[in-house]
């Protein structure tokens, strides 16, 4: 059946014309050699603060690279999510022609992309070292210069991914496929911002994350437009659902892209900069490309008409990202960063108190902005849910806000603020994310309330978030992570192989890991408790006796954990530790034994109230399984028993 999808897809699709190829290989050329004349702006600064100049050529070869991979990798993005959800898909789930020319565009682009990346790595170390490219190419300590430099590494991982995603359009032909692709696309993005300008330094906890978005955010606004461009080239038109699900995008990913920018805006600059200096002149050029683009969304009077002149404006934007990365931003220039703010990005001058715990608040921008759109969803439905009449437990609801609010006290709070710097603080963020969220998201059953709430996509539209979230539940991957032995190996193996490893002590020195680690330790507790006491039905679910063996069979390898860190004499992340040298902590390790007696006790105590939970609904279970029972009875007089003692009867007369 997929052979005849593919060969009937191949036969549709209408390639481009060599005029239209050109035209796009033309622009892109174009593009980058103005970012590499735009790279050679700021050398003096560089000069001035000591830091090593390489020569124009290789900082024009960096400019027009970073152009060629932004560019190609927005177009792939954008043409996954294009096929993925802006298109209908035929009724088995494989995509139609304009799908299927928009997956091979995307893996086209990918592999574009994904080879300029790799050069970028030779080339991004020979820039930042002030060598020259066949120095360091041809040089013996290759690889040592690559590990002592963050962003060549980073290049080197957008470029395998983007092969990997190139490799997948080869052979992708369903609506899920393109979306998983569109998922490995974006994570290719991320390396690069995540060790670029805004992770150094002060605030660099709140630069990486807007950083992050603001990388995602315009490759999806980029990608979505030149998607649509493509559309109405060869001959599609822009219909109200298409335009409708298009307008999300674009507006999500644009609003994303400006509020992003700000933050970075304010956290790179110092007042009375932008005009001195080349960062803040390039600044000024992004928020004038925002007024117009504005403008041009608000004021064109057709919508198709603006797409062209959108996807130009954002490809000149493309020129000023790659310019300002290769300039120095103003904050730099104003004084050195102390030791604190350099590894976790603030200052801790004050010991932990309960009350600096409540009261000390830095908002974590990445969980923030996931707790306030998973809270206002869920309220959403729920609200809809009452106005048609259909009822929805007030205690699901209240479930799922505390999880919310449980997971922004440790990530936000005091406990958010000073975990990066203590090891006991950590441990109480880590419980809270790992054992005690999770359970309370849970047992608010979002996917239930989302499946009561969206409406199918109906036959020949593209499908809808109920699809999506139908599709994602249902897949082999969901059915592989719900299974017990896997989640189980999960929830108890992610402890040891965390914090007895040189995993955690990388996770404190880099912002993004200590995000993937809040993440990794959100999503196994998810993964571990929806199973067990979930309100949503898994993929994989035991019988409630099976269901207790799991929880039993956690427990005691929670609590060695605790005494193993409680009895150890090693200090856990000590390099770390020593280098932040809080002045109000005096015995770092007597702070990790503090650390493993809260995992100890903190953690038990949740796993008995799940346990508690499990038998209540456990006898829930039984009492409406025996109500149930009772009816039939009742309309069929009971005969399920009178045959059982019909039976009985005979079997007593064969005796005699």
């Amino acid at each position: 059946m997929q052979d005849t999808d593919r060969a009937r897809s191949q036969r549709a699709v209408r390639w481009g014309s060599p005029r239209l190829v050109a035209a796009g290989i033309g622009a892109v050329a174009a593009l980058a050699a103005l970012a590499a004349a735009a790279t050679l702006v700021d050398t003096q600064m560089y000069a001035r603060l000591g830091i090593p100049v390489a020569a124009a050529g290789t900082q024009v070869l960096v400019g027009a690279l970073r152009v060629v991979v932004v560019l190609t990798s927005a177009t792939s993005l954008g043409s996954l999510l294009y096929a993925a959800f802006l298109l209908p898909a035929q009724p088995s789930g494989t995509v139609d022609a304009g799908g299927y020319r928009a997956i091979r565009r995307a893996g086209w682009c990918a592999a574009t992309a994904g080879g300029a990346a790799l050069l970028l790595a030779p080339v991004t170390a020979a820039d930042l070292s002030g060598s020259a490219l066949t120095e360091v190419l041809a040089g013996p300590d290759l690889l040592s210069t690559f590990a002592a430099l963050e962003e060549p590494v980073a290049w080197l991982l957008t470029g395998v991914g983007s092969a990997v995603v190139a490799l997948g359009c080869a052979w992708a032909l369903r609506w899920w496929e393109a979306a998983l692709l569109a998922a490995l696309a974006t994570a290719a993005l991320l390396p690069v911002p995540a060790v670029g300008q805004a992770a150094v330094g002060r605030g660099h906890d709140w630069g990486t994350d807007a950083a992050i978005v603001q990388a995602v955010a315009l490759a999806v606004w980029l990608g979505v437009l030149v998607a649509l461009v493509l559309h109405r080239r060869y001959g599609g038109g822009i219909d109200a659902p298409l335009w409708r699900r298009a307008r999300i995008l674009l507006v999500g990913s644009g609003s994303a892209w400006v509020l992003s920018t700000l933050v970075l805006a304010l956290l790179l600059t110092v007042p009375g900069s932008l005009p001195g200096t080349a960062w803040g002149r390039w600044q000024l050029v992004q928020a004038g490309w925002a007024a117009v683009a504005v403008a041009v969304w608000f004021l064109a009077g057709r919508r198709a008409r603006m797409l062209p002149s959108l996807a130009a404006l954002s490809a000149v934007v493309v020129v000023v990202a790659a310019a300002m990365a290769h300039t120095v931003p103003p904050r730099f220039l104003a004084r050195a960063d102390t030791d604190g703010e350099v590894l976790i990005g603030y200052e801790l001058p004050e010991p932990f108190s309960a009350l600096r715990a409540l009261l000390d608040w830095r908002g974590n921008i990445l969980f923030t902005v996931a707790a306030v759109a998973a809270v206002a969803l869920y309220l959403h439905g729920a609200r809809v849910l009452r106005a048609r009449g259909d009822a929805w437990p007030v205690g699901r609801t209240a479930a799922w806000v505390c999880g919310w609010v449980v997971l922004e006290l440790a990530t936000s709070s005091g406990l958010g603020r000073y975990a990066p710097g203590l090891f006991s603080v950590h441990m109480i963020s880590h419980m809270a994310l790992n054992m005690l969220a999770p359970v309370l998201l849970a047992l608010g059953g979002p996917v239930t309330l989302a499946l009561r709430v969206l409406h199918p996509a109906g036959r020949g539209n593209p499908p809808g978030p109920r699809e999506w979230l139908a599709a994602a539940v249902a897949s082999p991957v969901a059915r592989l992570l719900t299974h017990p032995l896997v989640t189980l190996t999960l929830f108890v193996g992610s402890f040891y192989v965390l914090y007895f490893t040189p995993l955690f002590e990388a996770s404190l020195r880099y912002h993004w890991a200590h995000q993937l680690m809040y993440l990794h330790f959100l999503a196994v507790g998810y993964l571990f408790f929806w199973p067990l006491v979930g309100v949503d039905r898994a993929p994989v679910r035991l019988p409630h006796l099976g269901r207790l063996a799991v929880l039993l069979a956690a427990m005691p390898f929670h609590a060695f954990f605790g005494i193993a860190l409680m009895s150890m004499d090693d200090l856990i992340g000590g390099e770390f530790y020593r280098s932040l040298a809080l002045p109000w902590v005096s015995d770092l390790l007597a702070d990790q034994k503090v650390g493993g007696g809260i995992a100890w006790a903190t953690g038990e105590v949740p796993m008995l109230v799940v346990v508690v939970a499990l038998l209540l609904q456990w006898s829930r279970e039984d009492e409406r399984s025996a109500a149930r029972h009772d009816r039939r009875a009742d309309r069929d007089d009971d005969a399920e028993l009178g045959a059982y003692n019909e039976m009985l009867a005979r079997l007593s007369q064969g005796r005699r």
